[in-house]
């Protein structure tokens, strides 16, 4: 599923060719994806101009002058792609397509159709369902060492399950929760409760930089993901600890090697020689 560096480098190349552009033509060519479209889709989304566009989590809110914001998830295999000739027929799992008056054309191409659109009230985004239970962004003010220690307090779960915990920070998944662990020297497993405040600024930061460098390098693209462009991401070429298994660790200095274990359902790969267990 693409993590908030994906989502995020979706946005900035949507944001040049569709912000303060009016929606010409809004065809739809299924009746939704992982829910059912709002009623009406096609008709409240034409004529409508996008005022501006941010991300929330791993959700892209794009905001109408109809004070309706059209909300975006790509899901498991969803991305969106421009057309700047506004002529590419739509291919088979081109479920929306948007004509824009710049010509542009917007196709959002789901296969397995866990994404989502939908249109909600600007008015009350904080309040809609996908929302309103969400944390502060990691690269936010709102999420630094003392948000993060006040959270963690008490709480028995892994460090790796509490990261991948909307409700405590938004965004983060899977891929940039296993570098960011490996780059503070925590292993997964590792009681929440156990880190003390070194660890917590360690990890605070550690986060931070991963996203930050995923998103200059466009994301990662292991299956499915692309940018608006077509462009692939390239930070999986950086990856340190994910899907590395059996191989060296590169820390300087580090004899160990990258193991795989299962957490919740979930793969988590680490060096069990320089991430120790808090």
């Amino acid at each position: 599923m693409p993590e908030l560096p994906e989502v995020e480098t979706v946005m900035r190349g949507l944001m040049p060719v569709m912000a303060g552009q009016k929606i010409n033509r809004a065809s739809i060519n299924r009746e939704g994806l992982r829910w059912p479209f709002p009623e009406r889709f096609a008709k409240r989304l034409k004529g409508a101009r996008v005022q501006g566009m941010q991300r929330r989590a791993k959700y892209i809110l794009m905001a109408l002058d109809t004070e309706e914001t059209l909300l975006v998830h790509l899901g498991m295999s969803g991305k969106v792609t421009i057309d700047e000739s506004g002529a590419q027929p739509p291919a088979k799992h081109d479920h929306v397509v948007l004509d824009m008056e710049n010509g542009v054309r917007i196709l959002f191409n789901d296969p397995r159709r866990f994404g989502a659109l939908d249109l909600l009230d600007s008015a009350n985004l904080d309040s809609h369902k996908l929302l309103k239970s969400l944390g502060p962004e990691p690269l936010g003010n709102a999420f630094n060492p003392e948000y993060f220690a006040a959270r963690l307090k008490g709480r028995k779960s892994p460090v790796k399950t509490t990261l991948l915990d909307q409700k405590i920070v938004a965004g983060l998944g899977n891929i940039y929760v296993c570098e960011a662990l490996w780059r503070a020297g925590i292993a997964p497993q590792s009681s929440s409760a156990a880190l003390d405040p070194a660890h917590i600024s360690s990890l605070v930061t550690h986060i931070r930089d991963v996203l930050t460098e995923a998103i200059a390098a466009g994301g990662s693209s292991l299956k499915d993901y692309r940018q608006a462009n077509g462009a692939l991401g390239y930070f999986q070429h950086s990856f340190a600890t994910y899907g590395r298994e059996g191989a060296p660790c590169p820390k300087p200095d580090c004899d160990g090697g990258i193991i795989r274990i299962v957490q919740s359902g979930r793969s988590s790969f680490y060096c069990p020689v320089c991430q120790q267990q808090a």
